[in-house]
């Protein structure tokens, strides 16, 4: 069923995950209203251009760029403190150094003010719990009791649903459905660590370009 005249606040990195999930919401009739947050990380102008590209084709009017410079000051992750180095030899098990901690939950903590500004019902958020990179905050559990919490300290009549929809699927099958709804695929970045050609070495591309090919298909982007 089509929802008609209602808004959706999609947090978009200009990631391929953020990037379907904004679509998907557009696909299912929601106005979008995007934002994005720019916190030091290493791709941080990339991730930005991406970001505008990706909303110029969605037509996205109301849009937000945050920027969070204290994640820096925190550091403890790769992407945020240039001391330490993103890994590349390979994806391994547990929780990486690439983990920024408690991101989501500070994003979505700032998505939930503005939705409440925007009227918007819902919060869209592109984690993926089962072939990600292994990180706590993408977990549903985790966006389920961030979206009861939301609710609990927003006024009586804001009601938000987070949706995830995306949060169960593999990168393959992320690959195709961003492909059925046509998705500028081209103008997503998912490296860590380079901002004119991706490394196809760190965590991400590596998940990103094994998506591509159990799917099939090539990745449209340039890689070193």
């Amino acid at each position: 069923m089509i929802t008609k005249n209602k808004r959706a606040l999609c947090v978009m990195s200009g990631g391929m995950d953020s990037t379907l999930s904004a679509y998907i919401m557009k696909k299912t009739g929601y106005e979008i209203v995007a934002v994005h947050f720019n916190y030091e990380q290493r791709t941080e102008a990339k991730e930005l251009t991406c970001f505008h590209a990706i909303c110029d084709e969605l037509k996205v009017i109301s849009r937000y760029v945050l920027d969070l410079n204290f994640f820096a000051q925190i550091g403890a992750s790769a992407l945020t403190d240039k001391n330490i180095e993103v890994p590349t030899g390979g994806i391994q098990e547990g929780v990486p150094v690439t983990y920024v901690p408690f991101r989501n939950g500070i994003f979505l903590s700032m998505a939930a003010a503005i939705a409440e500004k925007e009227g918007a019902e819902v919060i869209a958020i592109g984690v993926v719990e089962e072939d990600s990179s292994g990180y706590p905050d993408c977990r549903e559990s985790f966006i389920q009791s961030m979206q009861r919490t939301i609710n609990l300290g927003t006024k009586d009549d804001t009601n938000i649903v987070i949706e995830m929809p995306l949060v169960h699927l593999k990168k393959s099958q992320i690959v195709k459905y961003a492909l059925e709804l046509n998705v500028p695929l081209n103008l997503t970045w998912s490296c860590y660590k380079s901002e004119d050609k991706a490394c196809g070495v760190c965590d991400s591309c590596r998940l990103r370009l094994r998506g591509f090919d159990a799917a099939g298909v090539k990745d449209p982007i340039e890689y070193q």
